[in-house]
């Protein structure tokens, strides 16, 4: 289960020992979730108006550092394609898979020095996710752009003999070149009418070549045909082959054109795999430059995510619990099937905390400046972090 609850409550006489009464009455319980104590350094309180001000702005930073994560955890399982079900261990959190680093969560003293002041950090993160987000639609924009401009040359070289190029398909035997008076058109037609064509194509115009007609391929809907005739009759055999619908498609036979579009396949193909992958060096491939930047800038998404639930949960602590600080952050990963009993086994614990709780949800009365809303209050401290970057509906 990649749900997990970061949680507080008020240290006893230590908070190790607020951790250890929790662990118990858990355990008791026939282990209804695996507890962690959550690390949360000795940060700057401030002043209660600016506690209670930064508790809202949080909240809007919390949500939007984990859009901007999924943002780069969805778009990296695009650019992996064929791959996409190795994105899980391309996820990973200063080297490490998610459940290790949230588990572990040790605070980035150098990112983010707790001698700042809680809206300061809140800034720094605010500033560094902001301009990740700026990068990623740059990046995406390009790699986009290069990835259409690919599928659409891709689509000409298949499909329909209507609209596809043709380039591929004929030779340049198939046409008459260099002459001053002659000219070969290619012409679609559709099967069921092609003895129609060989029939009427020699009378469309006059100065038609007699027997200059060749088949060159068909699909499954389609032929496609040459004819030979005179430059000075192209524009009325135009207009006569439409009346029986016949297609002329416009196309000069030119090889080094024609070569010019293979290599610019060719080149947007290659562009397109270097940003994914590298060449081969000692039976080893190395990533690209695109997939190296999601990889490495999901991991400073997910980890300021994290930061700021350690702001959100100090904050909120030091509102509910008082001065001097003094509480546990504690972090449950809730089994599956347990997580109402969880939850009952926790308000039975920390219900002392705050009596209003219990007569708010009979009374269904709003509790003026929480974070969440009624439904989601709890005598505790507590906030929902889920890992799934992968698996979610509805992802960003």
């Amino acid at each position: 289960m990649t749900e997990f609850w970061l949680i507080s409550a008020p240290g006893d006489k230590t908070c190790q020992q607020t951790f250890d009464k929790l662990n118990d009455v858990l355990h008791h319980q026939n282990n209804l979730s695996a507890n962690w104590k959550f690390a949360v350094p000795d940060l700057k309180v401030g002043t209660l108006d600016q506690l209670v001000g930064l508790s809202d702005d949080l909240g809007k930073l919390d949500i939007y550092v984990e859009q901007v994560s999924r943002k780069i955890a969805l778009y990296l399982g695009e650019v992996l394609e064929d791959q996409r079900d190795k994105l899980a261990e391309n996820l990973l959190a200063n080297g490490v898979d998610l459940v290790t680093y949230l588990t572990r969560f040790q605070w980035d003293m150098a990112k983010y020095p707790i001698k700042q002041s809680l809206r300061n950090i809140a800034d720094i993160i605010s500033k560094q996710v902001g301009q990740i987000e700026t990068d990623l639609k740059s990046k995406s924009s390009a790699y986009n752009n290069l990835k259409g401009n690919l599928q659409s040359l891709e689509k000409k070289q298949v499909g329909s003999l209507v609209t596809r190029n043709l380039g591929e398909l004929v030779k340049k035997e198939h046409f008459v070149l260099d002459s001053e008076y002659l000219v070969t058109l290619l012409v679609i037609i559709p099967k069921a009418t092609i003895q129609d064509w060989w029939d009427k194509y020699e009378k469309l115009t006059p100065m038609v070549v007699p027997r200059s007609s060749q088949l060159v391929t068909q699909d499954g809907e389609n032929a496609l045909v040459t004819v030979t005739l005179f430059r000075k009759v192209v524009d009325e055999f135009k207009h006569h082959a439409r009346e029986h619908k016949f297609v002329v498609r416009d196309f000069t036979y030119n090889e080094e054109e024609l070569a010019a579009g293979k290599n610019e396949i060719t080149k947007l193909a290659t562009d397109k795999k270097k940003q994914f992958m590298s060449h081969l060096k000692k039976n080893t491939i190395s990533q690209g430059p695109l997939v190296r930047w999601l990889k490495v800038n999901f991991s400073e998404g997910f980890t300021a995510w994290v930061h700021v639930k350690a702001l959100r949960v100090f904050v909120e602590s030091v509102l509910r619990y008082g001065l001097p600080v003094n509480f546990q952050a504690m972090l449950l990963q809730p089994n599956k099937k347990s997580t109402k009993r969880l939850r009952e086994v926790l308000s039975q614990l920390y219900i002392h905390l705050d009596n209003s709780a219990l007569q708010s949800a009979h009374d269904n009365v709003e509790i003026p400046g929480l974070v969440f809303g009624q439904s989601e209050y709890y005598p505790y401290v507590y906030y929902k972090i889920n890992i799934d970057m992968i698996d979610i509906p509805g992802k960003i």
